[in-house]
């Protein structure tokens, strides 16, 4: 095994050997899921302990360790695929959920529950960082003999490590388990916090200093902030949170949580914050199920540009990555992932959902409607294989800004709406699209029928209008009611396909996913058993009695270009649809027979 290949072509080997999945392969070497998929995947090499485990395993399956069988590939992605396929259930979130809601009361009563996140994110991200340094230090004694020598040798060399602590910003140190020597200050004194609050600044701050990148992610809270004289958070609370991630059962390294466990436990926080922060919550979280939902739809493929302008924790993004590894997860080319945001606060909170889950996404700040930030070096809008968004819905739309719009993304496409921004931002999404692009995009139900049957010329149905006649609308999704945190309404889930296949083409696939609501306190949900069905039947595309109904673009303009679902999935086919004629030939009988019911009632009775 002297190379990656190698180490790739037996680890699949000894799988389909001893026909076992990654998890449980993981498990026998010590490692964890991830770790296996990256050295299956190629994408790093494991160390010399782990491959004299590695070799032993290899020996008890009887794989030849220089010349392993190349239908091994095969077989065992049988058995990855038998993995994805078995209900075998995932590794429970409730102790991490417990945990973070244990630390988020530690501290209630301290800050509104919006501010829990900015304070609990960021300790959960040190928590992670600091967990993942402690393996990799561990890692690198295995090599150079103990810990200590291997702690030198990275503090020389940073590039050993993913993110370089310094020992100040080590969760032994921040939780006074492990002591440590501060240094001196120009004037001779220890710089020696006085409290729990004035250490995590110092860390996270120390923290940025050696990994730059981290800058505006970790560092956008002072802990140790006062006003009026008093701390924003007392100590002693923070020193309870900081206890309730130093439980053991709670570590968050490599070989504890797979990258998708914990980003799922961070998503129940989020969710958590927002079930009691009202309208606020939906600019920063759109429930899982909806964008596993999307993601599904739309299906991405190994190094496809995919693209969320209203990004906020960039969730949609995660979501499309994890599913792009469940349809290929042999795949080396992660998809290229980019998104916008406008709040500072979302966009720390994207950087550091994306390295939690162990993805490259790349975020910039600002209003994406005035100031779109991804380019092409001519100036226009960049063009992407995905766009996924979930924009805020009946926006306010200034027409007059808009007018002369510099990226011309209105005018060319059907107009400049007034009123409700909802078709605007279809109409950027239509402009972040490369020429076989594809986008899910989250609005008001109101967006699909607003103007439809009006006597009056509507912009926002001329702009649908536009849409369909150009056959550009894939389908609409009814959501169910109450399953969004900053409203009770249902939303709808608007797909847009630049390039249709043959059997679409000139076709609209109208959704309604309300038959597959589950009550919820305080929020419904879809369940997660629905989402891959549910994805599976649009993406075929035929009818479904009271689900899917397939319209053609002459019933969409028949019916003026409302394109709600409720309206469609349903009805009777025309098939069905009788006379007016021989609808008043049958009450005309029924009237006689009931004469006749009437009569022999009335002798009945006269005998009586």
């Amino acid at each position: 095994m002297t190379n990656q290949q190698d180490i790739s072509v037996v680890l699949r080997a000894i799988r389909a050997s001893l026909n076992l999945t990654q998890e449980q392969l993981a498990e026998r070497l010590g490692v964890s899921f991830a770790t296996v998929n990256r050295w299956e995947g190629g994408s790093n090499m494991p160390q010399k302990a782990a491959r004299t485990t590695i070799a032993s395993l290899a020996a008890e399956a009887g794989i030849d360790m220089t010349n392993p069988t190349a239908d091994s590939m095969d077989a065992a992605a049988g058995v990855t695929r038998r993995r994805r396929a078995s209900t075998a259930a995932a590794p429970s979130t409730k102790p991490m959920e417990q945990m973070l809601w244990d630390a988020a009361c530690s501290i209630r009563g301290e800050k509104d529950a919006p501010k829990f996140k900015d304070y609990l994110l960021p300790l959960l991200f040190l928590k992670r960082l600091s967990d993942v340094f402690d393996d990799e230090i561990a890692r690198l004694a295995e090599d150079y003999g103990e810990r200590d020598t291997a702690l030198e040798i990275a503090e020389s060399d940073h590039s050993l490590l993913r993110f370089y602590l310094p020992p100040e910003a080590r969760w032994g140190a921040i939780s006074g388990r492990e002591a440590i020597e501060w240094p001196l200050n120009d004037k001779g004194q220890s710089t020696r916090p006085k409290d729990i609050g004035e250490h995590l600044t110092k860390a996270v701050r120390a923290v940025v200093k050696q990994n730059p990148q981290l800058s505006g992610v970790i560092d956008v809270v002072d802990f140790a902030a006062e006003r009026n004289g008093e701390r924003d958070i007392n100590p002693a609370k923070l020193r309870l949170v900081v206890e309730t991630f130093s439980d053991p059962r709670y570590r968050l390294g490599l070989a504890d949580v797979q990258p998708d466990f914990l980003g799922r436990a961070y998503e129940y926080l989020l969710r958590k914050f927002a079930e009691g922060s009202g309208q606020s919550a939906g600019e920063f979280f759109t429930p899982t199920e909806v964008g596993f939902l999307m993601a599904h739809i739309m299906r991405p493929r190994p190094g496809e540009d995919c693209h969320d302008y209203a990004c906020g924790s960039a969730g949609l993004l995660v979501k499309l990555q994890l599913v792009a590894r469940e349809l290929d997860p042999t795949a080396k080319v992660p998809l290229k992932l980019t998104g916008q945001e406008l709040q500072a606060e979302s966009y720390a909170v994207a950087q550091m959902n994306g390295i939690i889950h162990d993805m490259e996404i790349e975020i910039a700040r600002g209003d994406t409607m005035i100031n779109p930030k991804f380019r092409t070096n001519e100036g226009k809008v960049r063009g992407h294989d995905i766009v996924v968004a979930n924009p805020m819905w009946n926006q306010p739309f200034a027409p007059d800004v808009f007018a002369n719009d510099p990226f011309d993304r209105f005018r060319t496409a059907g107009g400049v709406t007034t009123g409700k921004g909802d078709w605007a931002w279809l109409q950027h999404t239509l402009a972040c699209l490369n020429d076989h692009g594809r986008a899910a995009v989250v609005l008001d139900t109101g967006a699909v029928t607003r103007g439809s049957g009006s006597k009056n010329e509507d912009r926002e149905r001329n702009i649908r209008k536009w849409f369909v006649d150009r056959d550009l609308i894939d389908g609409v999704i009814l959501l169910p009611d109450n399953l969004f945190y900053n409203t009770s309404a249902a939303g709808v889930i608007v797909v847009l396909n630049k390039r249709k296949s043959a059997a679409r083409k000139d076709k609209i696939v109208l959704l309604n996913a309300s038959k597959r609501l589950m009550k919820g306190k305080p929020k419904n949900y879809i369940p997660e058993d629905a989402i891959r069905p549910l994805a599976a039947a649009y993406l075929k595309g035929e009818p479904v009695e009271s689900e899917i109904a397939v319209i053609t673009r002459q019933r969409a303009e028949e019916a003026d270009y409302n394109l709600s679902p409720s309206r469609w999935v349903g009805q009777a086919d025309e098939a069905t649809h009788r006379s007016i004629k021989d609808i008043v030939a049958d009450v005309i009988q029924l009237d006689g027979q009931m004469r006749i019911v009437d009569a022999s009632l009335a002798k009945l009775l006269a005998r009586l």
